[in-house]
């Protein structure tokens, strides 16, 4: 695998994640203040005729990134290694950069559509270490994992923060924070979500993804992506800003969309916050957020 960690990240500022219940919208009025988009490559491998030159109209307008769905790194079944020679050509054919994975499985030898929790152990950080690191072989390219959202863990051998910056170490990849998965995290399971967020290494933190989620309870919540970014979680990005610096963010919304005002407007904010970064103080982070 290439030594390219240190190479300058691909995308820079705040962007939106395309769906196709969105692109009509966007490809008649592209705006600007998207800086970059992400798709999950399996919704967009092999797809041809008008819809595939649709999506290389945006691929030809803004730098891309991947989030992948369905390679269940955690999975007790063989590793899915022909998806991945798909995801590295696909990635060859419309120039983008990167590429990560969910920290977590999706099935065995089928497809569950959901996202299941790893059990936190020594042994499942070896399994799943192995397999990151064979995935990487394959891109030949470093790829990053994310922090996932959770409601009954399998094990609790080890804590989630201490299982995450395991599973990072041994097999030397990046991480995909998202900021929405800790608050909700933090909530469901009671602990300090600053706390989880500052424990994750800086030299591996390569993008953060924002995205709103229900209240289902007061100590409930449920990670939809079908809702406005919460308070809780543009103060944590605030915090993380200031701790990180201007990390590239991508704003996730998958269902009730909202008029692309709206979304463009929770871009600036991501972008307002990123300005104050690690110099600002937590009165300008405030300030921010109000606009």
């Amino acid at each position: 695998m290439p030594e390219n960690h240190k190479e300058p990240f691909p995308v820079a500022g705040a962007g939106l994640g395309l769906r196709r219940g969105l692109m009509d919208e966007l490809l008649n009025d592209p705006p600007a203040e998207i800086d970059f988009m992400e798709v999950a490559p399996e919704n967009w491998i092999h797809v041809g005729g008008k819809l595939g030159k649709k999506f290389r109209s945006f691929t030809e307008r803004y730098p891309f990134i991947l989030h992948g769905l369905s390679l269940s790194i955690g999975a007790p079944s063989p590793l899915n290694e022909a998806l991945l020679q798909d995801i590295k050509a696909f990635m060859n054919k419309h120039a983008i950069g990167y590429y990560s994975e969910h920290l977590s499985f999706c099935g065995d030898s089928g497809q569950l559509y959901d996202l299941m929790p790893i059990p936190f152990t020594g042994d499942a950080v070896e399994y799943v270490a192995a397999r990151i690191r064979r995935a990487q072989d394959i891109l030949e390219r470093r790829m990053a994992v994310e922090n996932v959202s959770y409601y009954a863990p399998t094990d609790t051998e080890m804590r989630e923060v201490d299982f995450t910056l395991a599973v990072l170490e041994a097999a030397d990849c990046d991480l995909l924070l998202d900021i929405n998965n800790i608050v909700v995290n933090s909530i469901n399971h009671r602990y300090d979500a600053r706390e989880f967020m500052l424990a994750m290494p800086k030299d591996r933190v390569r993008y953060f993804h924002v995205a709103g989620h229900y209240v289902e309870a007061e100590d409930l919540r449920v990670d939809t992506h079908g809702d406005a970014v919460s308070d809780p979680v543009w103060d944590l990005l605030a915090d993380a800003y200031r701790h990180f610096g201007p990390v590239p963010t991508l704003l996730e919304r998958d269902f009730n969309f909202p008029p692309i005002a709206e979304l463009l407007e929770e871009i600036r904010k991501v972008k307002k916050l990123q300005a104050s970064g690690p110099i600002g103080t937590a009165a300008q982070g405030r300030e921010a957020r109000r606009g």
